[in-house]
């Protein structure tokens, strides 16, 4: 196809070689179409106007059906979960994570767990925590390395986590460099994994110095056998040092700190980790949304009551290890002011239309500051059922938000600045 271009010499109107009428047909021509590029465009050009819609049309069709297909293969289908930044690092996880608090443990068989852990891993969660006890944590890092190996998963497509234990009490003594490199290398062992995603730091040593601790965590960070590090049941002011210390040293940070948090602990998640994540961008990783069972009722509880007394008896979660447990702390949280509130929250979860514990999930991951939440169950439908509490979250408006408060009526707040001039 040939084109002619309109000619001016620069002082008068155009001339052309041929008619008006094939010069105005010639330039709309080269307006409209663009130089050929391939013989399939020009089997387009040459089709009907019915052909190239039906063809349009065939490919938007297979286009959908494989978007469909490719979604049923992906594991990330469950409403609700989003995936996150554990602090500002670049590890993304779900929103929700599968915890050893019920879910490894010697009542439940391998095929329990094996079931559990497989639901977990096609809803879409991509962290497993291994953060218990030093008796079981071993355990079930052992049954978790046996499931991920006969599973033969990506690694790249899920992330673990576990801890560094130690008690003033037994031959782990201390965080010392030779106690946390040999904890690690066991536990990689025990998983039968190349690395560990995240390792945490359990409670702080007031008798190790700081400097051996952080050395020691970018040692293994260096060697690859660790990829990331964290604090459980930290103070504000221990993590503050810590991170000062690794930035006077020049060695990795941790990136997130494990926290109790639900309805009736409150004021370290709401207070304070939001000002360490924007000061320093240590992330917030959230534990026992349930209180270890006592926020929800008979009917409603994952687990029984009586189990998680006998637990929450014989482990000391929120006080140390070296006091003598205090009357305060072993008091019973089921007193007539806490059934009262238990069962003004409970009418709110009937109104919703979902039971407490969904409730209390919900309630928990609306803090926007809780990057992930550990959930735990013994069974696939009790995981299930706790995990249909993300759906709750568009139910959480503000109204609901208000009423909650005004039941709870704890909401933390910040003690006054104290002034050294007023005091003298």
């Amino acid at each position: 196809m040939l084109f002619q271009f309109p000619v001016n010499d620069g002082g008068g109107p155009q001339r052309t070689s041929s008619s008006s009428k094939d010069d105005s047909q010639q330039t709309s021509l080269y307006k409209c179409k663009a130089p050929i590029a391939s013989l399939d465009c020009m089997a387009d050009l040459g089709s009907t106007t019915e052909q190239l819609c039906a063809k349009l049309q065939a490919a938007a069709v297979k286009e959908s059906v494989d978007r469909v297909s490719s979604a049923a293969q992906s594991p990330s289908l469950t409403s609700g979960l989003r995936y996150r930044n554990l602090g500002k690092s670049g590890l993304r996880v779900s929103n929700i994570g599968l915890a050893t608090w019920t879910t490894y443990n010697t009542a439940i068989n391998e095929e329990q767990l094996d079931a559990v852990v497989t639901a977990a891993y096609n809803a879409g969660i991509n962290l497993f925590d291994l953060t218990e006890g030093p008796q079981s944590s071993e355990q079930a890092e052992t049954q978790l390395g046996a499931i991920l190996k006969r599973k033969n998963w990506k690694r790249v497509s899920y992330s673990v986590i576990t801890k560094i234990h130690w008690h003033y009490k037994s031959e782990e003594r201390g965080l010392s460099r030779k106690h946390i490199i040999e904890s690690v290398r066991s536990s990689v062992a025990r998983l039968q994994l190349d690395y560990i995603d995240i390792v945490l730091i359990q409670k702080a040593d007031p008798m190790c110095p700081l400097e051996e601790v952080v050395r020691a965590m970018d040692f293994l960070v260096s060697e690859g056998l660790i990829m990331y590090w964290g604090t459980a049941k930290w103070s504000p002011i221990d993590v503050t040092e810590m991170y000062t210390a690794c930035r006077q040293l020049n060695c990795s940070t941790p990136i997130l700190e494990q926290s109790e948090y639900h309805m009736l602990c409150r004021e370290k998640v709401e207070i304070y980790m939001p000002e360490l994540y924007n000061k320093i961008g240590v992330g917030l990783m959230a534990w026992s949304p349930l209180a270890m069972g006592l926020l929800p009722s008979f009917k409603d509880s994952l687990r029984s009551r009586s189990s998680n007394r006998t637990k929450a008896s014989s482990i000391s979660w929120n006080q140390d290890d070296r006091k003598p447990p205090s009357k305060e702390n072993n008091e019973p949280l089921t007193v007539r002011n806490t059934k009262e509130i238990l069962f003004s929250i409970s009418l709110i979860a009937d109104r919703l239309g979902c039971s407490l514990v969904q409730l209390c999930i919900a309630w928990t991951l609306k803090n926007e500051s809780v990057q992930c939440l550990l959930l735990g169950a013994a069974t696939t439908h009790q995981f299930y059922h706790a995990l249909h509490g993300l759906q709750l979250l568009p139910k959480l408006n503000s109204n609901v938000m208000a009423e909650l408060e005004r039941i709870l009526d704890n909401k933390p707040v910040r003690p006054p600045m104290v002034s050294t001039l007023a005091m003298r």
